[in-house]
């Protein structure tokens, strides 16, 4: 216990071992299956003869956790873009608003600003221990909340196509912050899920019950075997939910462009509000 937690704690504090958590893992609980192996061949419990079909259903495990692994590495694809593409949409609104703004001193742009911010804000929270990865309904209603500043700007006398071009970033927006809702809450291929975590933990119980010859050899082989079945079986359920913020993995998908974003919200917020003070 005092072990794990040892690692744990470092793991927020160094980003090599951070990258080496699945590996680590992995390796400890090969280390274990070895030395179960060890003890299983001396009491002379192995069951099962080794034979052609055996290294057949290898392959065919291998196989199938591959192919599940590359359908959640598609959708992990796709979810790296949309931190950025989030961004230049809502910088594309910040920009026109304040351009807006320079011509209408009555539009509100620090409510825009505001609702903004809030986005961003909820993204992030949303997507972590406190939102448990997936509940974004927040920031669904706060994307919405931008069409009250549409509907100033209308007022204003904003042209037509602006306000058209305005909504088609929000509609970019929403479509983004939908889409990495969808990807967290489902499970690619469930029923493959089910296969192949079968399939990796039945290959490691053979590879416990199989005879032979009790090398060192042998025991390696089997160590090799297992730290790739149960690596790739681990790296399937750290990717399959990639915006999990806060787990001690480099896994998940950086939101650093949204973080820097509202930090420059929040800066010339800031820097405002001081301007004003100092005037008055």
């Amino acid at each position: 216990l005092s072990t794990t937690l040892t690692t744990k704690y470092c793991a927020h504090d160094h980003p090599m071992l951070k990258k080496l958590k699945i590996s680590l893992w992995t390796l400890a609980i090969v280390t274990v299956i070895m030395g179960a192996k060890f003890l299983i061949h001396t009491w002379g419990v192995e069951v099962f003869s080794l034979n052609a079909l055996f290294s057949s259903a290898i392959a065919g495990a291998i196989f199938i956790i591959g192919f599940l692994l590359a359908g959640i590495i598609a959708d992990y694809k796709e979810a790296e873009k949309i931190p950025a593409d989030m961004r230049s949409s809502l910088e594309n609104i910040w920009e026109e608003g304040k351009f807006f703004s320079r011509d209408k001193k009555e539009f509100d742009l620090a409510k825009m600003r505001e609702r903004i911010v809030a986005i961003v804000r909820s993204f992030i929270k949303g997507l972590g221990h406190e939102g448990d990865h997936y509940k974004l309904e927040p920031c669904i209603a706060s994307v919405n909340e931008l069409s009250e500043s549409y509907a100033q700007m209308e007022k204003l006398d904003m042209p037509p196509n602006y306000i058209v071009r305005l909504e088609g970033e929000q509609a970019a927006v929403r479509r983004s912050v939908l889409r990495v809702y969808h990807i967290q809450r489902t499970q690619f291929l469930p029923s493959a899920h089910v296969l192949a975590e079968s399939l990796a933990l039945g290959i490691v119980f053979l590879l416990l019950f199989v005879q032979t010859e009790g090398s060192p050899e042998s025991v390696v082989l089997l160590g090799f075997i297992s730290y790739l079945l149960l690596y790739i079986r681990q790296l399937i359920r750290a990717i399959e939910k990639p915006f999990r913020q806060g787990h001690d993995t480099m896994d998940d998908i950086s939101l650093f462009l949204l973080k820097e974003f509202e930090q420059q919200l929040t800066q010339s917020s800031e820097a405002k509000v001081a301007t004003l003070s100092a005037q008055q």
